[in-house]
């Protein structure tokens, strides 16, 4: 049932919110596409291909040390990996919400009512699922401060990209 929950906010739930962003007028100044190019771009195989192994080697490095921790990979353990990883995907549809400009992710976010609408489901979902999800779920309710560090360590996702963008910004001017 984890799995359901993260197929339903990575694929339903991202692009219903990538959907709702008022276009931008900057798209009209951009050279068309050729036809035969494809879909997904260097930029974009770059972003996918390194956010993806980056994600990769922190949750790897999450279940080795949970696995060689005294309690094991208990349900406490479990919980924390699987809100981890639905946090580190939450931050970073906000990422992907400005991915190809140089523009900071709050930028508009207040005209994205979908965009806020979506993020804030995902953020109670998830809080349901853990604190009540129980067998169901598999997961054991968490305290406030773990739910701090969770959300505070994975939105480093966030700032790294913010961080980035500000650097392009800089060089672009």
């Amino acid at each position: 049932t984890q799995m359901l929950w993260v197929n339903l906010i990575m694929d339903t739930f991202a692009a219903l919110a990538l959907a709702s962003i008022p276009p931008s007028e900057t798209v009209m100044l951009e050279k068309p596409r050729s036809s035969t190019d494809f879909i997904i771009s260097k930029a974009m195989r770059f972003h996918i291909i390194g956010v993806g192994t980056a994600f990769l080697a922190v949750l790897l490095g999450m279940i080795w040390y949970f696995d060689h921790s005294p309690q094991g990979m208990d349900i406490r353990n479990l919980t924390i990996f699987f809100t981890f990883f639905v946090m580190l995907q939450f931050w970073n549809l906000f990422n992907a919400r400005v991915f190809g400009t140089t523009d900071s992710a709050f930028k508009g976010l207040s005209k994205s009512y979908g965009m806020e609408l979506i993020a804030l489901a995902i953020l109670g979902g998830q809080f349901l699922i853990v604190q009540f999800g129980g067998a169901v779920f598999r997961t054991t309710p968490l305290d406030w401060q773990t739910w701090l560090l969770i959300i505070g360590v994975s939105s480093v996702v966030l700032w790294v990209g913010e961080a980035v963008r500000f650097v392009q910004r800089i060089i672009h001017k």
